[in-house]
């Protein structure tokens, strides 16, 4: 255990003074409902398939053919959808496969003197496709290969991105780390002339499940290859979720976002920016989540999943 903590430790530091970049931010936003509830502290997860967004890694300990779909409603006319699917090969390992989709809504076209034009949308898509395996006892490793695609009007851009994953598992004590790399790659092509980065983004999370009460509470830190001020200054993005079982059909989640509920302030006042709920309840063979997330005085986000096995 020691030498694979000390390993996790290492690629931690490593990551704190690599700069990230913006562009594709969709690829950000959590779709699942569980997920978000848990404002996206689900970097150690290792029960659900949509953790194939979060960390490959966690796919390794999934059972069956796990299969989940998810849709937010997000502000103004703005929506989301996935689809996730894994499965075992014995003795090669277990891949995943997992489409995630934006539609910005339509848009009234005009010309550079205000003149109406044609309407107009935009929307972008990324197609995963995704590997995990055991790298010795309780110790997992995944990645994922991914095609994004994004356009508006006649104008598109398209890249090529890997994610790479740890996960590191103390069944004895109910103990989860995971660490990922997400969104590592390149344009292949630009909407114009100029090409852009992609989201890069370090994550490193734990959760653990109490001994005594029933909830399994997770934490994730964010964001820690961007620049900052100073170290306490890196670890202002982090996330924490907390999950009560309330009996064997139905869960309670709750989840905060520190770094949400700093961006969302208008002056001193964010409402209740930052903080997210959910539940989840089983009914025979599906699972359905429902999870609500605060953009404080901006609006709110809605999100529903269903997941079962095939």
């Amino acid at each position: 255990m020691k030498k694979h903590l000390l390993l996790l430790i290492i690629i931690f530091l490593t990551t704190l003074n690599i700069k990230a970049q913006n562009t594709y931010d969709f690829m950000r936003l959590d779709m699942s409902a569980r997920a978000g509830a848990l404002a996206g502290s689900f970097v150690s997860n290792n029960d659900d398939p949509d953790v194939i967004f979060y960390n490959p890694a966690g796919m390794q300990l999934l059972a069956d053919n796990p299969v989940s779909f998810s849709f937010v409603k997000h502000l103004l006319d703005i929506n989301l959808a996935s689809l996730s699917y894994s499965t075992e090969f014995e003795d090669i390992g277990r891949f995943g496969a997992a489409v995630k989709y934006i539609n910005y809504g339509t848009f009234k076209g005009a010309d550079e003197n205000g003149s109406p034009t044609s309407d107009f949308s935009a929307g972008e898509v990324a197609f995963i496709l995704g590997y995990a395996n055991q790298l010795d006892e309780n110790f997992y490793y995944g990645s994922n290969v991914k095609f994004i695609y994004s356009g508006i009007e006649k104008y598109s851009s398209s890249a090529i991105a890997f994610d790479v994953g740890l996960h590191y598992a103390v069944p004895s004590q109910q103990i989860n780390i995971g660490f990922s790399i997400l969104n590592i790659g390149t344009q292949l092509s630009s909407y114009i002339s100029t090409k852009e980065e992609l989201p890069l983004d370090f994550v490193i999370g734990i959760s653990k499940k109490l001994e005594y009460l029933p909830v399994r509470l997770s934490l994730d830190f964010h964001k820690l290859n961007e620049e900052r001020d100073d170290f306490v200054e890196k670890l202002k993005a982090f996330t924490v979720g907390a999950e009560f079982t309330l009996s064997k059909t139905l869960r309670l989640r709750f989840g905060y976002d520190n770094e949400k509920r700093t961006e969302l302030k208008i002056g001193s006042f964010a409402g209740i920016a930052g903080f997210n709920v959910g539940l989840g309840a089983l009914i025979s063979e599906y699972r359905f989540d429902y999870g609500f997330s605060s953009m404080g005085p901006i609006g709110d986000l809605h999100r529903i999943s269903i997941s079962t096995t095939l």
